[in-house]
């Protein structure tokens, strides 16, 4: 290989993507060594990096052209082997005049002065921060004034961070286009309110608090009050796509729910366990948002106020926000509804209906459908499911009103081609052999299905998942 041009070289060991393959590769030759270690623009790290400054030093003279560097000690036990410090941050920050994306997790030995060494990457574009302990405010502060071409920060897990005046420099400077906090104790969802100028940039927003698994004690919501009859925040997010909410509560303040009304461009929204908001909040985000592609309500229970002397126990929102959905957001692709709390003994805990959940099917070209837990829907629902056009993928978790009828009628589904059901107990072996014989599906996945057994749903589809165990991330 010492013979061919390094040009050829080159385009050689950038078709090999596994980084073991590129470490044998490199030991062959020291033109293969140093071509590879040019060309290699992305490490990740952990409890095996030598982190004396000699040897990290060495590290960067290998690479130089790096722009994507990962350290990460998660699964690392304490006392065995050193991490890295700021003084080994600093030889990163220092030699990787190339670095694009910075991600640092679990890297306890890492403080306010180690993050202040980033200043002189002046091309970092993306910082993760994750389980980071020791930072606080005021290295993030240092981060947002000296990191000029920072667009991405994600803040993960780092309960030291208190204030936000790092929020309020990158809000002025207005150069953030992805913003991702979760599970920061320090920062509650109306810090977000003083980001001001920043929300018109930004493209990308998730905030996420600590879950809260008990219902507010006595807490009764208003299911009328309208957080946006009346604009109070002078700020707008007409660029933003993505936004998830999850585990807030919105109520006696508006804090964050605000925004729901002003995403014009919003294509993606996931809102997970949110406290206090109503079908008014639904209704201004239909109306503010046609190019919606996708949505995820995930609702637990909560209090409502049925009149000035009486209240009920239900999730956020009722047929209402359906309808406008429905009428409002022609684009809307990808739908996803958790209802994991309710019973099915209490139908009544679902505010949403059957009839509701198909008129929002049926305006609008749903081709992902994910329902868990709903018990509205039935058989009737399976069938009126099966004329949907453009429906590719179900998943049906703990619908225990879909029984083998339903399945017969999802056989005639057009475009249907992948299907999950788990936790799915009247769905037997006959109601899967009626797929079978349709002859559509790629995919299958069951999952602690007690009536369907291996045997009946191999042949089902191209491909076959079966487990008869429970599975755990759907406990809420």
């Amino acid at each position: 290989m010492e013979d061919l041009p390094e040009a050829l070289l080159t385009e050689i060991l950038k078709r090999i993507t596994r980084t073991s393959d590129l470490n044998s590769l490199s030991l062959v030759s020291k033109q293969l060594y140093k071509i590879e270690g040019n060309q290699r623009g992305a490490i990740h790290v952990g409890a095996g990096l030598c982190t004396a400054t000699k040897a990290l030093t060495s590290l960067c003279v290998r690479f130089p052209n790096l722009q994507k560097v990962e350290i990460d000690y998660s699964g690392c036990i304490p006392g065995h082997g050193k991490q890295l410090d700021n003084k080994g941050l600093f030889v990163f920050s220092s030699h990787c005049s190339s670095l694009i994306d910075l991600t640092l997790s679990f890297c306890s030995c890492i403080d306010d002065s180690g993050l202040a060494c980033l200043t002189y990457c002046k091309t970092l574009v993306s910082l993760r921060l994750n389980s980071v302990p020791k930072i606080t405010s005021s290295g993030l502060f240092s981060v947002a004034v000296g990191c000029t071409s920072l667009s991405a920060l994600h803040l993960i897990d780092c309960e030291k961070i208190n204030s936000v005046e790092w929020l309020e420099y990158l809000g002025r400077d207005g150069s953030l286009e992805e913003l991702v906090v979760k599970n920061c104790r320090g920062i509650n969802h109306y810090d977000f309110l003083k980001f001001g100028s920043g929300w018109m940039k930004l493209q990308k927003f998730e905030f996420e608090m600590e879950r809260h698994d008990r219902l507010p004690g006595d807490v009764v919501y208003d299911s009328s009050y309208d957080a946006h009859s009346m604009d109070i925040y002078d700020f707008c997010c007409e660029s933003l796509k993505v936004l998830r909410l999850a585990h807030i509560r919105t109520w006696p303040e508006l804090g964050l729910r605000v925004v729901l009304g002003k995403c014009k461009a919003l294509e993606k929204i996931c809102l997970e366990y949110v406290h206090a908001l109503n079908d008014n909040d639904m209704i201004a985000l239909s109306r503010s948002c046609s190019n919606l592609k996708s949505i995820k309500l995930w609702l637990n229970l909560q209090r409502y106020s049925i009149d000035v002397s009486d209240w009920e126990t239900r999730t956020s929102f009722t047929d209402n926000s359906l309808y406008a959905l429905a009428l409002n957001c022609p684009m809307l692709q990808v739908v996803d509804l958790s209802f994991t709390p309710c019973s099915p003994d209490w139908p009544s805990e679902i505010g949403f209906t059957q009839q509701g959940f198909l008129a929002l099917i049926q305006s609008c070209p749903i081709r992902v459908l994910v329902l868990n837990t709903a018990n509205f829907f039935d058989d009737e629902g399976m069938k009126a499911l099966s004329s949907s056009p453009h429906l590719e993928t179900l998943e049906l978790i703990a619908c225990f009103a879909v029984t083998d009828a339903g399945m017969r009628f999802l056989a005639h589904t057009p475009c249907l081609s992948h299907l999950t059901l788990r936790v799915c107990h009247k769905v037997t072996d006959v109601g899967l052999a009626e797929l079978g014989r349709a002859h559509k599906l790629e995919s299958l996945v069951i999952e602690y299905c007690g009536e369907i057994s291996l045997q009946a749903a191999q042949g089902v589809a191209k491909s076959v998942h079966y487990s008869s165990k429970f599975p755990d991330y759907l406990m809420y």
